[in-house]
């Protein structure tokens, strides 16, 4: 009955969360990437060069979300949503107009800045200020808008490729994101004010104090756990940004490829809800180094699969990671550095997330290029996770001597 009245109590705030983060599909690689062959296509680009454009435009979009997601602590989240949501409408147009090669690596840029940036950005600072001792619950709500795009956005347009142009499709994303407009500017409509929240309701982090950008980025936590924010965006970007090379060196057919999707969102939704309940019971500390390993792990299991069959464990185990990560990261943050300027440090974040995205097509592509192809490239992979993750349990252990107490 918890559980319910919760949903019913704040179901405004929690559903402006899922919206946001499913019209977030549409700059996100998963969705992207199923057009990749038309664009090569159109563009005749190598597997290396279309990773270059892709990494040029998601890097530059990874330095913007610097500045822009700061705005979250100056601004009401309707503001920015109104902004980011019409950037990615036009940048929707933009791609299924578009006919210079010169002119993509700026659409690109776009779609990464307003979808995959702003629009995952508002709804993570949003909630973890908004709820405190659900904000892990809170949290994984809206997170289920990532789960249920991945799950049928990529299959709907896969299918619709089959009878439609794709660059008429990707009008058709443009529309869909203009519809929502008003729902989420109803569901917003009784907002409260960031910057006033902070002011008088903001919790506080290591040494029981409410860190600064400048000092969070001055501490040696920050850099130590960046790999584990880093590695998880970037290699699953990779995983999805090459998945047409993937089911072509692997003989694989792509829609049975993309209809894996709803069991990877089924093990995203769990993973996502778990990791919520987990966090506001005990917290961030303890998951963070944790939360990598599925990830080794599922690498490891679609490097040695010779069937998509035999894959589907892989796909569970890469999409625990996700699920986790998709809570973790934002209630990670507000607990070791406040939520007083919750939006810059997190913008900081949100860069390396971004970054990391950008520079996994860029590096596989590169390799692929020189006949390294992406299944061989995978054991790496897990290993360089598993790296990361014992880095990430030293610098935990560490920085959570200087928590303060609090009931949970």
């Amino acid at each position: 009955m918890r559980g319910f009245n919760f949903l019913t109590q704040n179901s405004n705030w929690l559903s402006a969360g899922i919206l946001m983060t499913l019209l977030s599909s549409f700059g996100q690689t998963y969705f992207i990437s199923i057009f990749a062959n038309e664009i090569r296509d159109e563009f005749s680009l190598s597997h290396g060069e279309w990773g270059a454009i892709y990494t040029l435009g998601t890097g530059v979009s990874a330095f913007l979300m610097i500045w822009g997601g700061a705005l979250a602590d100056k601004f009401r989240a309707r503001v920015i949503v109104f902004l980011a949501i019409l950037g990615l409408s036009l940048s929707c147009i933009a791609m299924s107009v578009n006919r210079l090669v010169w002119v993509l690596p700026m659409v690109i840029l776009a779609l990464r800045f307003n979808g995959q940036g702003m629009l995952s950005h508002i709804p993570g600072v949003a909630m973890t200020r908004w709820f405190a001792a659900a904000r892990g619950k809170a949290l994984a709500i809206s997170g289920l808008g990532f789960s249920l795009g991945q799950a049928f956005f990529p299959m709907i347009f896969v299918v619709l490729m089959d009878f439609l142009d794709w660059r008429f499709l990707w009008t058709v994303a443009a529309a869909m994101v203009v519809a929502n407009v008003p729902v989420l500017l109803f569901l917003l409509r009784k907002e409260r004010t960031p910057q006033s929240i902070s002011n008088s309701e903001s919790s506080t982090g290591m040494l029981g104090k409410s860190w600064t950008r400048k000092e969070a980025l001055f501490n040696k936590l920050f850099w130590m756990i960046a790999p584990a924010v880093i590695l998880p965006s970037m290699f699953n970007t990779a995983l999805f940004f090459h998945q047409v090379h993937l089911i072509e060196v692997k003989g694989w057919e792509h829609i049975d490829f993309v209809t894996m999707l709803p069991v990877y969102t089924t093990a995203t939704v769990c993973s996502m809800l778990g990791a919520g309940w987990a966090i506001d019971r005990w917290g961030t500390g303890w998951l963070m180094p944790l939360s990598l390993l599925p990830l080794a792990g599922g690498f490891i299991v679609f490097w040695i699969s010779g069937s998509i069959i035999y894959a589907l464990p892989g796909f569970i185990l890469i999409a625990f990671t996700s699920g986790i990560s998709s809570v973790l990261s934002s209630a990670f943050w507000a607990e070791y550095y406040g939520t007083h300027h919750l939006g810059a440090i997190k913008s900081l974040a949100s860069s390396l997330m971004v970054l990391g995205s950008a520079i996994g097509p860029g590096i596989t592509g590169l390799l692929i290029d020189y006949d390294f192809d992406f299944p061989r490239q995978m054991l790496g992979i897990a290993f360089l996770t598993i790296g990361a993750s014992v880095l990430t349990a030293f610098a935990v252990q560490g920085a959570s001597t200087h928590l303060i107490a609090r009931d949970r």
